[in-house]
């Protein structure tokens, strides 16, 4: 028994002790498990490898060193895997629809495996945009003694002397369309942005997830962050197995961990490191899991408190191993806790405090990526909440990387990115334009697509300072301009922004926390009533037309209910 009382076979028992359990130990032993290996703590260990990506592609490797280092602490592995979609590829076709349906998927799976096999405890392995939220809510569901380790950021690729990510390639695009750049040029960057496996390199949403999980406590701090190329991850990868058995004696519990303070410690992290919208998304989902009471508002509160601090791609100068290299999350839960912003109790896997970590930071000497309070890159952080009577229950707008708080203009409307795509591309947008793109919702998309080959394009084009965009899809955490997102209700569940048309004004106004279109309530009753949303091809019975029916609104996470 452990400290807290808590049986480390608490679960397996049932599976692997008895006569009437001969079978299950047969047929275990069949595939190399003897009898001291079940006479141990049996732990999952969640992969989510695939070969579909290099977010994940690497996994297979840290998984045997996880499962090495829960054999050296006292415990027996067992290796499972669930399912990935990558959104960089998937971006800007109906494969994308698939990627957010992925997360609840993920973590159904994990959910399954793991109370069907009784496990122990869990280590979790992510690597991608869905899989990082996914393992950890599926972590949180089960609430089995838990470890999530993510996998780590792709190094840098080189074009011309300068340090690129997949987001430039996105640019590129745009840029080869305005007639910008020539097919030469286009082709030598689509070759040197992603140099091997890992996540995207900058504070988009995986390494944005990844930093907010740090943060809450389920992640190895310090360790979770190192990049996917270095040496020094399979250590860690080790490091997490003898982790999860230190876990598993201490009788800790994911919610144990994860609570209203430490997800406002996420939350800060991911507003002071000017990280992905999709955070919002996906931390309300874990507090759904855990029964913890948030709502889009907490975010805005404590983003208009917290101070942009990191200077972060995409809307700053730095890279995720940049971030490494100058002493990682722990020096930015340092800024925060000087700032008095951090919840300094809250637990972590490791057996300390955030605080306890905060105060161990190594920041390197002169560097440059997290700015010292003193010296912020704004007086608040990266996001913020709007309402308006073409978002009444909310939206997100991103905030990092520009200076505009105000923007009014006629709406371009398109109903699907594909047709925004077009726009951009063929010269059919203006300075000054609002581009409206709806039915890219939860249930409209059905999925929720990400729109970074419109955004991107639209930078690449030369648009990105003078051009605003809404949406009721989502945006990947590499978008950066003047963007909104998650407007909420969606059009296909009656929302106003199913009442814009070609021409109407629709205003942007951060500083009151404003979305607005120049209609009268009356009008826009009316013209949602007459609106009829395009055939999105899924009424029938597979996963994506089971989605749509069952998601809640982006402002509450879009969890399957």
């Amino acid at each position: 028994m452990s400290a807290t009382g808590l049986d480390p076979k608490h679960n397996s028992r049932a599976l692997t002790e008895g006569p009437h359990r001969a079978a299950a130990r047969a047929q275990l032993k069949g595939i190399g498990y003897d009898d001291e290996a079940l006479s141990k703590p049996i732990i999952g260990v969640a992969s989510t490898w695939i070969e579909t990506m290099p977010c994940t592609y690497h996994l297979r490797s840290l998984s045997a060193r996880v499962k090495e280092g829960i054999k050296a602490a006292g415990g027996t592995p067992m290796e499972f895997n669930t399912i990935a979609i990558s959104d960089g590829i998937t971006m800007g076709t109906s494969g994308m629809r698939t990627s957010l349906v992925s997360r609840e998927v993920i973590a159904d799976s994990i959910e399954l495996v793991a109370k069907g096999h009784l496990f122990d405890g869990i280590v979790a392995l992510s690597g991608c945009d869905k899989t990082i939220p996914g393992t950890v809510m599926a972590l949180a569901r089960l609430n089995l003694p838990s470890v999530m380790l993510y996998g780590g950021s792709i190094s840098p690729g080189w074009y011309n002397g300068k340090e690129i990510t997949i987001m430039e390639v996105f640019e590129a695009i745009g840029a080869h369309a305005a007639g910008k750049i020539t097919d030469d040029e286009l082709n030598e960057i689509e070759e040197a942005a992603s140099p091997g496996f890992g996540a995207c390199g900058g504070q988009f949403t995986a390494n944005t997830m990844a930093m907010a999980f740090e943060m809450l406590g389920i992640s190895p701090m310090r360790d979770s962050g190192v990049p996917a190329q270095y040496d020094a991850k399979s250590d860690t990868a080790f490091r997490a197995g003898e982790l999860i058995m230190d876990v598993l004696r201490r009788g800790q519990r994911p919610r144990d961990i994860i609570t209203k303070e430490a997800l406002e410690n996420a939350i800060a992290a991911v507003a002071t490191s000017g990280g992905s919208t999709n955070g919002v998304l996906h931390l309300l989902a874990v507090a759904n899991e855990a029964g913890i009471d948030l709502d889009i508002d907490d975010f805005d509160r404590i983003s208009s408190r917290t101070p942009l601090t990191c200077d972060l791609s995409p809307g700053g100068r730095y890279l995720a191993t940049h971030l490494h290299e100058a002493g990682g999350v722990p020096v930015v839960a340092s800024r925060l806790l000087e700032a008095g912003l951090l919840h300094e109790d809250t637990q972590t896997v490791t057996g300390k405090t955030i605080g306890e970590l905060a105060r161990a930071a190594e920041e390197t000497d002169g560097q440059q990526v997290v700015r010292p309070l003193s010296d912020a890159l704004k007086p608040t952080g990266g996001l913020a909440i709007l309402r308006g009577n073409l978002a009444p229950e909310g939206c997100v707008v991103k905030l990092a990387g520009h200076e505009r708080v105000l923007h009014s203009g006629p709406a371009r409307v398109f109903d699907g990115e594909e047709a925004a795509m077009a726009a951009v591309t063929s010269g059919g947008i203006e300075e000054g334009d609002v581009i409206v793109i709806r039915n890219e919702g939860p249930a409209g998309g059905p999925g929720m697509r990400e729109m970074l080959s419109v955004t991107g394009a639209l930078v690449g084009a030369g648009l990105g300072d003078s051009v605003a965009l809404i949406t009721d899809g989502r945006f990947s955490g590499a978008t950066h301009g003047f963007m909104v997102g998650h407007v909420a209700p969606e059009a296909v569940r009656g929302g106003p922004i199913a009442a814009v048309r070609e021409g109407d004004t629709v205003t942007i106004d951060v500083d009151n926390r404003r979305l607005d279109v120049d209609l009268s309530d009356d009008e826009i009753e009316r013209r949602v009533a007459g609106y009829v949303a395009p055939d999105n091809g899924e009424s029938g019975t597979g996963v994506l037309a089971k989605y749509a029916k069952l998601v809640s609104s982006a402002s509450q996470g879009a969890v399957t209910r």
